[in-house]
């Protein structure tokens, strides 16, 4: 489990740095030149390249699912870190759009935020194939009964690495100074090669997950999973994805950049005191996104979501309310409040997104239900709050934005599926029953009518609880 909560905890946190830098200097180096000074166009422009990383999310995912249910998970896990950390490392050495007096790595033009743009694509090609992974290599391991705390350990990795971003970006920004946005700022970019170290020898030690053990043995690998996956169950992924929106949307105003732009731009806030309110909210996010694992284990996956998008309904308004006061304490209020939903509702999506799909085609499915969950939620929502601000100039139409996108989640929670508890193992897949199972099923003499066949310890482990 160390494996996955390591290495998550990596690729999220170069990606969560690119998204903070976007709100706090890639503006001004990158991309302002461009725009003839227009600096809230170019702060568009800068969250839009958060934005477009997520459309090569589904390719990220379609590669590492094709491939993850052909040659395994593992491989991919350690081949999407790589990714990640090299795209993460080149930034910290691109030089900018014109250079900056005492940065030594000069200026090339228009050629700076197009190889921005470029590394920025690697990480989301990287992103969409890490999480499908991640989650697999964890619930796939574990015994039934204990499931959704165990899926819910590779969805650490988001606030944790957005602890450890948040970290970095404020010990840094306290360090340099005003220097932060001359040399500073490429420090965390820079420090991602030490963590991408760590993640590779602690990932290269993990051992394959024992489903895709038992399908390699068998030799049932599918020639072409994702027409399998799209073919037979199309309609889990739209839902999946739908589900994955209200988390996304809101999780994006702080891991997006949003509200770190917001505090210090137009609110007038220290650099350093919002990032260590955001690091306390990634610590709340943390703490809940732990909880909710054992929730989902008590009361099922559908019951899980319902209480906690309830939650989110209520504090994207308290959010924006706080903050507003212009007051540092409530900002940090608001920002720990609004953490407790996106932990409870994060938690269990990678359970949920498990237990939709069968063995053959499960790494496909999760990945790309999650990517394009992110895309629809969370890709633009700097953008869209960025731009909702600048035309209504009242921060509860971001509130209304959010709140519909809850709604969304909470209809897609509603229609899919509960499957709390479903037998993961590709011999159950075969009997057929996938789709017609629920929870209670199956019964301790259906286990036994297959025989030695079964080999996964999720379903003995079902049968003799």
């Amino acid at each position: 489990m160390g494996a996955v909560v390591v290495g998550t905890t990596v690729e999220w946190y170069d990606f969560f740095v690119y998204a903070t830098m976007a709100g706090l200097v890639l503006a001004p180096l990158f991309f302002e030149p461009a725009t003839q000074g227009n600096e809230g166009f170019a702060t568009i422009l800068s969250f839009l390249t958060v934005g477009i990383s997520f459309l090569f999310r589904p390719l990220g995912a379609f590669l590492a699912g094709h491939f993850g249910d052909k040659i395994g998970r593992k491989p991919m896990l350690v081949i999407t870190l790589l990714l990640m950390g090299v795209a993460t490392f080149a930034i910290g050495l691109l030089p900018t759009y014109n250079g900056t007096e005492g940065d030594w790595f000069g200026g090339i033009g228009l050629a700076a935020p197009i190889a921005l743009l470029f590394l920025r694509i690697l990480q989301g090609i990287s992103a969409g194939g890490e999480w499908g992974g991640a989650v697999l290599m964890a619930t796939e391991h574990s015994p039934t009964k204990t499931r959704g705390r165990m899926g819910m350990f590779p969805q650490l990795g988001v606030p944790f690495g957005m602890l450890l971003a948040s970290g970095m970006i404020a010990a840094v920004t306290a360090i340099t100074g005003d220097q932060f946005a001359v040399w500073g700022w490429r420090i965390p970019f820079l420090f991602s090669v030490v963590l991408v170290v760590v993640g590779f020898i602690v990932r290269h030690s993990v051992e394959e997950s024992p489903v895709y053990k038992e399908i390699e043995a068998r030799q049932q690998q599918a020639s072409a999973p994702i027409a399998t996956l799209f073919r037979k169950h199309g309609l889990s992924v739209i839902l999946l994805a739908a589900l994955f929106i209200g988390n996304n949307a809101a999780g994006y105003m702080t891991t997006g950049g949003y509200m770190q732009n917001y505090a210090t731009k137009t609110l007038g806030m220290d650099v350093t005191f919002v990032m260590l309110a955001v690091l306390g909210a990634a610590a709340m996010w943390a703490l809940f996104t732990y909880i909710s694992g054992f929730i989902t284990d008590k009361i099922g996956r559908k019951k899980s979501f319902f209480l906690g998008y309830s939650l989110q309904l209520i504090t994207v308004w308290v959010l924006f309310a706080m903050a507003n006061t212009g007051e540092p304490a409530m900002l940090l209020i608001g920002l720990l409040i609004f953490a407790i939903p996106l932990g409870l509702t994060y938690g269990p999506i990678a359970v949920w997104f498990v237990e939709s799909f069968p063995a053959s085609v499960r790494f496909s499915g999760v990945s790309i239900g999650y990517a394009l969950g992110a895309i629809l939620g969370g890709a633009f929502a700097p953008t869209i709050a960025t731009w909702l601000m600048q035309t209504f100039n009242n921060v509860y139409a971001i509130s209304t934005y959010l709140f519909i996108a809850t709604i969304i989640s909470l209809i897609a929670a509603a229609l899919l599926k509960d499957r709390t508890g479903i037998p993961l193992t590709h011999a159950f897949e075969e009997t057929g029953k996938f789709d017609t199972w629920k929870p209670g099923d199956p019964t301790k003499e259906e286990y036994e009518a297959l025989g030695s066949t079964v080999t996964d310890a999720n379903f003995v482990a079902t049968q003799r609880g």
